[in-house]
């Protein structure tokens, strides 16, 4: 009888449950978290974070008038991505590359490694929001990146894998203008 009173009390404890808190339930946006790293970007980066803003900006003005679960929770979603991209613009440090540095790889660097096979890889040396792998743009705190930083071109570098070491040789420098 207790068992089956404890049941009943908690079947009708959700008929006084307002549908409101139902309808709001799960689309709290956790913020975006962002790096404790200096925040170093090269000038096309801060053109892509300022388009990137743009982008968002317009969204969330074309869910202006919309009112329903979905778009608040688009609406949300964008206004956090908004206050993390606006925070990585005041944050910035903008490195202009030096075009006279085409002996040394720094920050910004257009890089040629041509491994122990004679396989050639290009990676340009990039802020971490405007890092990309697939667009061979690598983060200024990725192991190759700090691994190479430093050289000179003809320099060989070692970068210690986990399963494996691997050296590279600097065959190419070059910097966006």
């Amino acid at each position: 009888m207790y068992l089956n009173t404890c049941f009943k009390s908690k079947n009708m404890s959700r008929a006084f449950v307002k549908e409101n808190d139902l309808e709001h339930a799960g689309i709290d946006i956790p913020e975006r978290p962002i790096s404790m790293e200096i925040n170093y970007v090269t000038p096309n980066g801060m053109k892509q974070i300022k388009a990137i803003l743009d982008t968002l900006d317009a969204e969330r003005h074309t869910l202006m008038d919309l009112d329903d679960s979905m778009s608040k929770q688009k609406k949300m979603r964008i206004e956090r991505d908004i206050r993390y991209y606006a925070s990585r613009i005041k944050s910035a440090i903008m490195i202009k590359p030096d075009e006279h540095l085409q002996k040394k790889v720094v920050f910004g660097a257009l890089i040629e490694l041509e491994n122990d096979e004679g396989k050639i890889d290009r990676y340009e040396i990039v802020g971490e929001d405007e890092a990309d792998l697939a667009l061979h743009k690598i983060s200024y705190l990725s192991p190759l990146a700090k691994s190479v930083m430093g050289s000179n071109l003809g320099d060989e570098v070692t970068l210690i894998k986990p399963k494996a070491t691997v050296t590279f040789t600097v065959k190419h420098i070059t910097y966006n203008k």
